[in-house]
């Protein structure tokens, strides 16, 4: 070690007077030296003492029964979705009903100008007395012959010309009383009624106009929506997990063992009453992969319509599946992780298979089981191999898995 000694003092004296340092320039000049010297003095540094593994609270992973719910786009429509089209040509007379009102079936909700109709009618009727009155000259022209060609006056072949024309008067009159009766049907297609009961939709013909059965439009559509059908669509995988949920052997035992399902409408709230599914359709559709779904509901104050939409929400129930707080996760290249505690209080990142999500809570399929330890919370700087001090905080999962 270097000691700072009187002789070292006087040569740098020396070279102060030899270089005309100033006195006070010279304090500081020596001050510095003599600070840089007892540095270099100084002893050997103590040791740096070893940073603690960090202290994070760690807990069994734990299984319990839960329920799950997903959510699928739905539209909604009446168990009867009835176009009311008119089946002969003419101008609207009147409209009984307006839009949105209920019609019971069979009652009068339009009126076609019937004035052609009725004179078609009349005309079928002359046509027809005519056939009569016909019929009845062939039927005394056969009863004229008869007597003469049994007394040989006149020959049998007048007698067969009578029968034979008498049999064309009795063909007439039936042809007659067919036209009759078409203008008859014809009339009364004049007055459209309700072939069901329901809600009137939208009156795309007014007071006035022209209609025909070649009409693209319909005059409205009829809607029964005393319960109401909605429909959606499962794609294969979630229609293959969803089925294989319940019992029974067939496609039609595992619809009675469906469990309710519910609605919620457009504007997000839950409709009040729940519903069944009791269709699934007969095959996938190619073009998206999906088949459809149909449930049922009752619908007995008319709140939802044909043409409402919403999503139907289906509960999937997991069995003893394995639970794993949110928050105990972390997220790389799309795939979910979770540190296990392995031996030495080392910690594994290791991936696990999301199969739902129930609040706050991962339900994993595979990648850590119950009984497993994981790290709960400060896991964004951990490392593979990291040795923590752990924490009990099983209390911790044991809480949040019965939410």
């Amino acid at each position: 070690m270097n000691t700072y000694t009187p002789n070292m003092a006087n040569l740098l004296n020396d070279v102060r007077k030899a270089n005309g340092i100033k006195s006070m320039h010279w304090f500081y000049l020596l001050s510095l030296f003599t600070a840089l010297i007892l540095s270099s003095c100084s002893s050997d540094p103590a040791p740096i003492a070893a940073i603690p593994p960090p202290s994070l609270p760690v807990a069994n992973v734990v299984s319990s029964t839960q329920t799950t719910y997903q959510e699928y786009p739905a539209s909604v429509e009446g168990t009867v979705n009835v176009e009311v089209r008119p089946q002969i040509s003419g101008a609207l007379d009147k409209v009984f009903v307006d839009e949105g009102a209920f019609v019971k079936a069979g009652e009068a909700i339009f009126k076609i100008n019937d004035q052609p109709y009725r004179a078609a009618l009349n005309n079928a009727m002359a046509s027809l007395h005519a056939a009569e009155a016909a019929h009845g000259n062939a039927q005394l022209e056969i009863d004229k012959l008869t007597p003469l060609v049994a007394n040989k006056v006149v020959s049998d072949y007048q007698l067969k010309s009578a029968r034979a024309a008498f049999q064309v008067t009795r063909a007439n009159i039936e042809s007659a009383r067919a036209n009759v009766s078409t203008a008859k049907i014809n009339l009364g297609y004049t007055l459209i009624k309700a072939p069901v009961s329901g809600y009137i939709g939208r009156l795309l013909k007014k007071q006035g106009s022209l209609v025909s059965p070649q009409d693209v439009d319909a005059l409205t559509q009829l809607s029964d929506v005393h319960d109401v059908h909605v429909y959606f669509s499962l794609g294969e995988k979630d229609f293959v997990s969803f089925k294989d949920q319940y019992n029974g052997a067939t496609l039609g035992d595992k619809l009675k063992h469906l469990p309710p399902v519910s609605l919620l409408l457009a504007d997000g709230s839950l409709y009040g009453r729940t519903g069944k599914i009791d269709v699934i359709d007969g095959q996938f559709d190619k073009t998206t992969g999906a088949i459809t779904v149909r449930a049922t509901f009752s619908n007995p104050q008319g709140l939802l319509r044909s043409g409402n939409t919403g999503k139907v929400r289906l509960s999937l129930q997991h069995i003893d599946a394995t639970i794993v707080p949110e928050s105990a996760t972390i997220e790389m290249q799309d795939k979910v992780f979770v540190f296990a505690l392995a031996d030495s209080n080392k910690v594994k990142k290791v991936p696990i298979t999301i199969v739902g999500k129930t609040g706050s809570n991962y339900l994993v399929k595979d990648g850590i089981k119950a009984g497993d330890q994981i790290v709960l919370s400060g896991i964004d700087h951990l490392q593979e191999g990291t040795v923590i001090h752990p924490e009990k905080a099983s209390d911790q999962v044991a809480a949040v898995a019965k939410k």
